[in-house]
């Protein structure tokens, strides 16, 4: 390499360096919000809670007790997505709290009314998630044996991560998982016309130093493979944001076989006949927990 080679390679890797702490502030710390539909808009009866966060953050979260009956109910964590809050999935919280479940919406930290940290990242909404999940499990209408945890999209690849590492857990729900990070930030460094090579590696590897992890230990198509329940993967066929692609690579590479993919009419936000998509989490809710211990 020649001398100039070298001052064009340093200069390089310092503008993306630049530029991934940029991408940083604007991608990694989401603008919160707390706009959305409020549960009694929906016949649900919220309360709002603050879970302990690590190094003293106080997650914000809406828990719907589950109705009167006999014995502890199963629950389920709703995770929301990048720039969502708890309203993102109230309406599956409706669904599932007719059926019988008790219901958390936690606000990952840097969304909604959750704690400010430096960033976001898809291992942090995982660590959120645990908290929920172990929330819930202390609740004593709760039965610990039957929880289930369910997300969309950044919200999705946490399940997966929780699930490939929490025992215990019932089932998995991912609605609108991307397959891997590094396509993720390739598509968006592409809509900001930053070139992949050398720019984009560069950003890339700065993202994961920040996060502290590499992208393929955290990848639904890693975590997948070792899901430590079952897992119901649901995607919208005409999702613009992730395609379908990314789902259907998760389940012809993960390796494992308890999982399965149900393909609905949607966008990345919304499927077209949400009825559809809440029978069949219904269904293979019901079918998990039929598995599980009774109280």
């Amino acid at each position: 390499m020649t001398i100039n080679s070298l001052y064009l390679s340093l200069a390089l890797a310092g503008v993306a360096l630049l530029g991934g702490r940029q991408l940083l502030r604007w991608g990694l710390a989401p603008t919160a919000t707390v706009a959305g539909t409020q549960p009694g808009e929906l016949g649900l009866q919220a309360r709002s809670v603050h879970l302990s966060g690590p190094n003293g953050l106080r997650l914000f979260a809406w828990y719907v007790p589950p109705l009167a009956q006999a014995g502890a109910a199963p629950a389920v964590a709703l995770m929301h997505g990048w720039g969502g809050n708890a309203s993102t999935l109230l309406p599956a919280a409706q669904a599932l709290h007719t059926a019988g479940y008790a219901v958390l919406l936690p606000e990952s930290r840097n969304h909604g009314r959750s704690s400010r940290d430096d960033h976001s990242s898809l291992p942090r909404f995982a660590d959120d998630l645990d908290r929920a999940l172990d929330w819930l499990a202390e609740q004593p209408e709760v039965n610990a044996q039957r929880l289930a945890a369910l997300g969309h999209s950044v919200g999705a690849a946490a399940v997966l991560l929780v699930a490939s590492r929490r025992p215990g857990l019932a089932a998995a729900l991912s609605v609108g998982a991307f397959a891997h990070p590094e396509q993720v930030m390739r598509r968006w460094l592409a809509a900001y016309r930053v070139p992949y090579w050398p720019l984009g590696w560069v950003i890339n590897r700065y993202v994961e130093w920040v996060i502290g992890t590499r992208f393929d230990r955290i990848a639904p198509l890693a975590t997948l493979a070792q899901a430590r329940c079952p897992v119901l993967l649901l995607h919208g066929a005409q999702d613009t944001t992730v395609p379908l692609a990314d789902a259907q690579t998760l389940i012809a590479q993960h390796g494992a076989a308890n999982a399965r993919l149900l393909t609905l009419d949607g966008t990345h936000e919304a499927f077209a006949d949400p009825a559809v998509a809440e029978r069949a989490v219904l269904e293979f809710l019901a079918e998990q927990m039929a598995a599980q211990p009774a109280s």
